[in-house]
């Protein structure tokens, strides 16, 4: 019996000895033992075997499961050693590429050895405007605490991002937008109209109204060149600053002006919107928004306004004498001292009598009644009409008038009274419309901003101004003049103060489209500013 127990004795030492020998070879390694195997004795069973937790196949399926819900917590505990930014990443990622679904496709688990495996998988993303991204990726796995776990690396999210790396959206540079017209084309050659254009593209940061302007995907990894790997680009480019000019509007403005010898302009307005249609401007600079002229007898509109507003209306009897005597004051000539006698006003007006007008005025308006008239069509108004430093525009001025001589050159748009040829084409809109509107801002998607307020005129007197300026075409000083039908208007000669040659006026309306032609130092308004106007409307 003592000899039985001593040879049991001397089998567990030997045991303990031969796994203890084991234990210090496989020590060596800095990864703990995943399995044991006993020594081969005869005296010994082969029964102790350590095996690691779960597989690669369930760790991956649990690892793509976590990241289709976007788990970002449940992925990190099934990676080894993720880093502390390992969710921010992910973010960054998802940031950058707005994917709408994302699609985790696996494909077969590849063991190499019993401790490591690899997983291939394809990304399918459906990225807005582009549709389907698709590429493909490895997850790593190894067996690490006697547990299957995900060797992470960036690459996991995309394969050419390393570590540091990223990808980043962007919206490629195309430089400044240019101007272009409402339909989004490029504006008519030799339009007259660059200096009103050349400071717009710096108003309007982007396009706006859904207009799509393309953006890019970039892999930028530290100490390399980012590299775009995917983009999207529109069919249709966004165009630039869209402006309130039509094409064919300003090409018929421009070459309206071919062949004439003077500084000249146009200006073409929408009458229910303030809208600016066409400006063609051959007076340097913007001479059409900033440089103020006597307008002559195109602001008889305005005095008229303020007679039909006093009682008098169109059929009124008013004399036209070929010189008008002010009691104790000057005297004031028609031109070339015509004398039609007794007329209506509204003939009056047709001919243009300077008689006509400044009697009436010197006799049933004063100078306060006058000034207010000529403020509600906009006179002494300054507006924003784009184009960046110095893009506003005046409308036009006058002083009171001090004494009745005064009052009477100021009637028919001498002594002080001043205008653009914007702000005239801004009277002839009202009387269209029925009441005067500002202009509004070349680049239509600029922000309006506070404009001024619109002024309406009272019914009797937006009816009888459109019936003494359709007189004018039919038989005043604008009549055979080849003007398309419908057109109606007001002629005007202005005296220039410098003693150089008279300038040339016409405003009026068309459908629901005004104008203003100006002709420096052109003549007559009937010889010089009509027939440009007649080019211009027939070739709308």
């Amino acid at each position: 019996m003592r000899n039985r127990a001593l040879l049991a004795l001397v089998t567990v030492a030997a045991a303990i000895f031969v796994f203890g020998v084991v234990g210090l070879v496989v020590s060596g390694r800095q990864e703990p033992v995943m399995v044991a195997t006993p020594v081969a004795s005869p005296t010994l069973p082969r029964t102790l075997e350590l095996r690691p937790d779960g597989s690669p196949d369930e760790t991956a399926a649990a690892y793509f499961d976590a990241w289709a819900k976007g788990d970002y917590e449940a992925m990190r505990d099934l990676v080894d050693e993720p880093p502390a930014d390992f969710a921010d990443q992910h973010r960054q990622f998802e940031d950058a590429a707005l994917s709408n679904s994302m699609r985790i496709t696996p494909g077969t688990v590849k063991r190499d050895g019993d401790e490591t495996a690899e997983v291939p998988f394809t990304q399918e993303r459906d990225e807005p405007d582009k549709g389907p991204w698709r590429f493909d990726s490895v997850l790593r796995l190894a067996v690490r605490d006697a547990t299957w776990k995900v060797l992470w690396t960036p690459a996991v999210l995309f394969p050419e991002i390393e570590a540091g790396g990223r990808l980043v959206r962007t919206t490629p540079t195309t430089g400044p937008l240019r101007p272009v017209t409402r339909e989004g084309e490029e504006f008519p050659q030799d339009s007259d109209a660059d200096a009103y254009l050349d400071g717009l593209a710096g108003q309007v940061a982007a396009p706006t109204n859904g207009v799509e302007v393309g953006w890019e995907l970039r892999v930028e990894n530290p100490a390399s060149p980012s590299k775009v790997v995917l983009a999207y680009t529109p069919k249709q480019q966004p165009a630039g600053v869209r402006t309130t000019i039509e094409w064919s509007v300003q090409a018929a403005a421009a070459r309206a002006l071919d062949g004439v010898p003077q500084r000249a302009a146009i200006v073409a307005i929408r009458p229910t919107t303030g809208e600016i249609l066409a400006v063609a401007d051959r007076l340097g600079g913007r001479g059409a928004f900033e440089r103020k002229y006597a307008p002559g007898s195109t602001f008889k509109t305005v005095t008229a306004a303020a007679l039909l507003g006093g009682g008098l209306a169109p059929d009124t009897t008013v004399e036209c004498p070929a010189v008008y005597q002010i009691p104790f004051h000057r005297a004031i000539p028609n031109y070339h001292d015509e004398d039609h006698g007794a007329v209506t006003l509204r003939h009056a007006f047709a001919l243009s009598c300077n008689t006509t007008f400044a009697r009436l005025t010197v006799e049933r308006l004063n100078a306060d009644r006058l000034v207010e008239q000529a403020r509600a069509f906009g006179f002494g108004v300054q507006g924003e009409n784009g184009g960046g430093e110095g893009g506003g525009y005046t409308c036009g001025s006058l002083k009171r008038p001090e004494n009745p001589d005064a009052l009477a050159e100021d009637s028919f748009g001498q002594g002080t009274v001043e205008a653009t040829p914007l702000c005239m084409a801004l009277v002839a809109a009202a009387v269209k419309s029925g009441e005067w509107r500002p202009a509004r801002p070349l680049a239509d998607e600029a922000s309006q901003g506070e404009l001024p307020q619109s002024v309406p005129l009272p019914s009797n007197v937006a009816e009888g101004l459109r019936d003494m300026m359709s007189a004018v075409t039919v038989d005043g000083t604008a009549a055979e003049a080849h003007l398309p039908e419908g057109v109606a208007g007001k002629t005007g000669t202005a005296e220039d103060w410098q003693g150089g040659q008279d300038h040339a006026w016409f405003i009026g309306y068309q459908g629901d489209l005004a104008f203003a032609v100006f002709v420096e130092h052109g003549g007559t308004g009937r010889s010089a500013a009509v027939p440009i106007a007649a080019r211009f409307l027939k070739a709308l």
